[in-house]
Parts: structure tokens; sequence; C-alpha cells
């Protein structure tokens, strides 16, 4: 309830009075601490407060006026239930006035002393009290009560501490999935099972068939199908080969693969979805704040109900009015429920964080959760979001004074300083030809349009017509025949050598198979996409049509795209950007819900709300559904809490009994007050089974 409250050790909340929970679960964590303790004061006390219960309810038929010393029997029954086993709500309750955050066990610690310390005092001294107080000859005495508040809160707990340990079942059967060992292949070609601890980057390891890949790399050799459910949710396998990348903790199913490490430890893909999930569950929702400024006021406002309810019956109620007064005093200080409140939403992120992750979605905090379901435009990037992101080349066209070989060579010499999958496809097409490639000198990158540099004496750009502009090169002669690639689809890039056009670069980049039905999914949610790239507008519509995207950006740069997104929420639109690359992160950081591939760098991953381990778009479909989801479950609960609270602390102050004649319990108080919390974490666990 109250992330920034942090210790070394397990204990309770110095806010709200709840028990602390781990900040990232371990597999080699026992019980909670508390749910053990609380267990043991359960049980050992159950028998004495059933004793207790059935003297003070039972005596009184079977004997007329009771047994004697009866009150000194219920006293002595009852002792070691309230002040042993309820021990930790009367530390809590004194621990809230000391912090100043009256909370749940103020109220709890208020209530059994008051019936208790009364009971007390009317066995051992009963002639203090006025004859008001008396009844059939005698105080009363509440000491089954007191033994049964601490009971069922006792039992409340321990159903809430065991459903609340549901919640970080996500991110333990995560932790589940790391391989202890890996085969590590030595120098000599011999192999070792070494620890998974000892692996380091640029080890050679060999997975064997039902194995899991140990650490995240790439294939150096074989091929096989590999299940990455697990941790995409995608439930087929995927095949790999020379070059693929893999990821940890997947599963190869049937052919032998040698890898290369390349991310150990907590730079794996599974470390750090377990830390977005753990982060994620300990942010807070935005719709909590009311439930907060509520809670702030709750306890004072119940303390005030309690005396005014006592009062009350005292001066104005029928007789024994001040019996009355004092019994339906201690019924409203059991029955309210602040923790309900609090419970409310954390509960429901907790769930949902969980189920999300093992569809292959992470949410970086409450807030992106509770954002995404209001998102009724998406701008999405082409290259790694709406194709593969593994383009190919296809052809060089040169112009006039150059060869095709030549094109291919400056071009491939200078995308050696480049990351962009555009540059890679490029220097693989050289180095495939055989082809000797220069050093690139003063290389530099012009986010979203290309690069220029010096190789072999001579300044090369290359890029899109953005770039040309930029460098004052005339590509008039090139640019028919570029309009005719770009048609077909494929991604075209200017060659300029000493800022003359050299020639074309044609490089092709096939849709995702998923991407139609994930765009499908996203229109029947009444989402309107738009698609914003760095490649040519011909290209791009060229993709568009395929797709049925009717608005479409072609050649934008970086701050266009922010722009983009400035503009569409200047006209009121909610706005989701999806991603991956360098040149998508100031969108993504500026939307209203940034998403980014997982397949993309970290740079965009690090500047999104919402990370997509599998980079497939209809994983967005699915993100929004359980934000839905999620959000009316939060509403859920805070409408229960809020109805509980309404309804049950006028009941317990008598509001019925001129209509009724009944009263409540403080027993059914307790009863109510216990169930209240288990309801809402209950509630909250079924978005674990959401689809």
């Amino acid at each position: 309830m109250h992330p920034q409250i942090r210790q070394p050790t397990p204990g309770a909340c110095p806010i709200c009075g709840m028990a602390l929970e781990p900040v990232l679960p371990s597999l080699e964590e026992g019980d909670n601490p508390e749910l053990v303790d609380f267990r043991r004061r359960f049980w050992w006390t159950l028998p004495l407060t059933l004793a207790v219960t059935v003297l003070a309810m039972g005596a009184h038929a079977l004997f007329h006026g009771g047994l004697p010393y009866q009150s000194w029997i219920e006293l002595a029954l009852s002792a070691p239930v309230v002040l042993w086993a309820g021990l930790p709500f009367f530390r809590r309750g004194i621990a809230s006035v000391r912090h100043r955050s009256p909370n749940m066990w103020t109220l709890i610690g208020l209530g059994v002393f008051a019936a208790f310390s009364f009971s007390v005092v009317a066995t051992i001294a009963p002639n203090v009290f006025p004859t008001a107080f008396v009844r059939d000859g005698k105080v009363g005495v509440y000491y089954e009560a007191a033994a049964v508040i601490v009971s069922l809160t006792l039992l409340g707990q321990i159903l809430e501490l065991r459903a609340r340990s549901q919640t970080s079942a996500a991110i333990k059967a995560l932790l589940g999935l790391a391989p202890k060992t890996a085969r590590r292949i030595r120098e000599d070609g011999s192999e070792e099972d070494v620890p998974i601890t000892h692996v380091h980057i640029g080890d050679l390891l060999r997975v064997r068939p039902g194995e899991k890949v140990p650490v995240d790399g790439r294939v150096t050799e074989g091929e096989s199908a590999l299940d990455e459910s697990m941790l995409t949710g995608e439930p087929l396998p995927v095949m790999k080969r020379a070059g693929d990348q893999l990821i940890g903790a997947t599963i190869n199913t049937s052919g032998s693969l040698v890898m290369r490490s390349e991310k150990v430890g907590a730079q794996t893909m599974l470390a750090q979805i377990v830390q977005m999930v753990a982060q994620a569950q300990r942010s807070r929702a935005p719709m909590q704040r009311l439930a907060d400024v509520v809670a702030g006021w709750f306890v004072m406002i119940v303390i005030t109900i309690a005396f005014a309810t006592f009062f009350g019956w005292g001066l104005f109620g029928p007789e024994p009015s001040w019996v009355y007064g004092f019994v339906n005093a201690v019924a409203v200080l059991i029955i309210a429920c602040p923790c309900a409140l609090g419970l409310a939403t954390p509960m429901s992120i907790m769930a949902a964080t969980g189920r999300a992750a093992t569809q292959g979605i992470l949410f970086r905090d409450a807030a992106a959760i509770e954002g995404l379901r209001k998102v009724d435009t998406l701008i999405v990037d082409k290259t790694g979001t709406l194709t593969e992101g593994r383009p190919a080349f296809e052809q060089a066209v040169p112009a006039a004074g150059y060869t095709e070989a030549e094109v291919l060579r400056l071009a491939a010499s200078l995308d050696q300083g480049s990351e962009h999958p555009l540059a890679q496809a490029i220097v693989s097409a050289a180095r495939a030809r055989g082809m000797a490639l220069a050093k690139p000198d003063g290389f530099e990158s012009s986010t979203g349009i290309g690069v220029r540099g010096r190789v072999e004496g001579h300044r090369i750009a290359l890029g899109n017509t953005a770039l040309m502009s930029m460098e004052g090169v005339g590509v008039q002669p090139l640019q028919e025949k570029a309009e005719a690639l770009r048609r077909d689809g494929g991604s075209v890039m200017f060659l300029a050598v000493d800022g003359i056009p050299a020639g074309l670069l044609v490089v092709s980049d096939p849709v995702k198979p998923t991407t139609p039905e994930a765009l499908a999914a996203l229109r029947e949610t009444g989402m309107t996409v738009v698609m914003a790239t760095g490649d040519g507008l011909t290209t791009a519509n060229a993709v568009a049509r395929r797709l049925g995207i009717d608005r479409v950006l072609g050649e934008v740069k970086p701050a266009d795209k922010l722009q983009l997104v400035e503009d569409l929420q200047r006209h009121g639109r909610r706005v989701a950007m999806a991603g991956d690359g360098i040149n998508d992160a100031p969108a993504l950081a500026k939307a209203d819900v940034g998403m980014a591939m997982g397949t993309g760098t970290d740079v965009a991953i690090n500047s999104a709300h919402v990370t997509l381990v599998k980079g497939d778009l209809r994983a967005i479909a699915a993100a929004r559904r359980l934000s839905t989801l999620t959000v009316r479950n939060m509403h859920q609960n805070l409408a229960f809490a809020f109805l509980y609270n309404a309804v049950g602390i006028p009941l317990a102050a008598g509001l019925l009994y001129p209509f009724t004649g009944q009263l409540l319990s403080p027993i059914v108080a307790a009863l109510a007050m216990s169930l209240s919390s288990v309801s809402v974490v209950a509630n909250a666990l079924r978005l674990g089974r959401a689809h």
C-alpha cells in the first residue's frame, strides 16, 4: 500500500501497519514470517475463544444467573487470547499513534482494549460503575467479544496474507524459469557444466535438446526450434539459426545449438522482466488518490463516530442506554476497515502486472496500466514494428560513372559505423560478395535521415532525400527510378560522393505475418492507426496500402515524430506510440503511453511505458484489453470498500434499531471487517485468469 516505505528485514509498515512485501520475491524464501506467527497465535488460542464464547452465551441458559465466579473464569480464558494473541494488534495500534498515522490497527486496538478493560474493571471492581451500567443486578462483561474479535481478525489476516502471496506468484514463476547451470565449451573443445553465475560474456555454450538456454546470446552453430512461450506468450516454437538471437530461459525443443553469450546476470531479458514487473507492482495508480485522501481522515472520523454513538445512545437511547452505547461504539470501531480502501488498487495492479508478464507485456508502472485503456490514437513506426526489422539488401542502382559493385562497396564501408538494421543489411550483402570494405573516417549519424563520413578520402553521404537536401545534392536524375522502387515497397537510399549523386541502394523489409491481424484487432477497439517512418513516402504508402492504414507520414525525423505526438495531444487525442529504435525514443517518452518492441534498442525500451517482449503488435490489443479489465477491477474494489464502510459503520452505530429492534454485535462486526479485505484481494486475483 505504501511502496515508499522500505527496510532491510520483514516487518510492518509504519503508515498502514500491514506486513511489508519483499521488493523482489525469492524462490528460497519460506512462508511469510507474519503469516507463520499469526497462524500460531490463532490455532493456540482458538480453543480458549470457543470456550469463553460458549460459556458467555450458554451458561445463563443452563444455570439461572450463570455460573459462580463466571466473570473470573471468562477473564482467565480470554486473557491469553487478548494479551498474547492480540499483542501484535496493540503494538501496531501504539505504533500508529507514535507515528501519527492512525490506521486499521488503531481502531482494532481501541475496540479490543475498550471491551477487555471494561470487562476487567467490571469483574474486579463492579461498584465503580454507575447504576446505568447495571443490568440484572450486575455489570455486563464482554470477554467473549474481545476474544472473538482477536480470533476473527487473526483469521482474516491469515486469509489475506495467503491471498496476497499469490500476487507474487507470477514473479516467482519467472524466477523459476532461470536455469541453474550451463554447458560451457572450453578453448580446447572439451565441455563442462558450470553454475550459471560462472558464465561470462563471450563464452561459447552448448544447448542440447530439451535444455533451457542459459543466458541471452546468439546462435553460432546449429539449427533448432525454441519454445519462447514462457517469456513472450507466443505458443508456437520459433526456428533459430546461426546469427539469430536467443533469450535465456527459453527451451530448445529439438536440435543441438552452440551459442555465444552476450548478456548475463541482471542484464538478461529474464532478469529485466522480473525487475520491471516488481517495479510496476510497487507503483501506485492515479486512481488511488481519492482513497488516499479518504484514508487520511478515515480513522479520526470513525473514532469521532464511535464517541458520538456512545454518548448518543447513553443520553438518548432506551435502557440500559449506556450499555447499548458502549457495545455499539465498540462495533463501530471494529467494523470500519481502511485496509479495504488501501488495498483496492495495489492488489489489482499486482495481479494485472503478473498476468501481463506471462503474455509478454511489461508495464513500467500503474499509471501506464490505467492510462492505456483511454488511448484512441496509435502511432507506429514501420521498420521493426510493422515489419520484421530484419531488412534484406535487394539491389544497387548506379548513376553514370559508377558500377553497381562500387555503389554497394562505398555504402557498406560507410555503414560499418552504424547499427541501424538497414545499414547492417547493406554491410552483410557486401561481405557476402567478398568485398573488401574500407575504414570510414569522421562517421556521423543523423538519426532518422542517414549517415555521413569519409571513405578513401571521399566525402560520402547515404540516406533519404532530406539528407541529400541538407548536403546540397541534387537527386533529380535518380528520382523517377527511386519512386518506382518505392512503389514496390522497397526502402530506397541515395548515395552521394563528394556532393554528386552516385546511385541508389534498395533494401526491403517484409511485413510481420501477425501485423494485419493485430491492426484489425486494434481497429475493432475504435483506435486510429497512424504510420510515421523515416522511409520515403512512396515506400511508406506501399506498406500502408497493404495494411489498410489511412494516415501515413514519410521521411520523418525524430523531432517530427515528437511534433506529431504533441499535435495530436493538442487536438484532444490520447496517443500511444509504438517503436523500436533510438529515433523513436523522444516520441515514446512524450506519448500518453509509449510502447517499445522488446526486440528494439535499450534506449527505446527505457523511454517507453510498456514493453512488448515479442515485438508483436497483437500484444498492444491484449495490453489494452487487460488495462480495461484492470481499471474495471479497481473500480469494483473501490466501490466495494466505500460501500462497505458507508453501510457498515451506520449499521454498527445502531441506525436500524428504531425500525428492527436489532443491534449489530461487535462479533459480527469483526467477522465483516475481516472478510472485507479478503474480498478485495480475492476480486483482484481474478485478473490472474484474465484472457
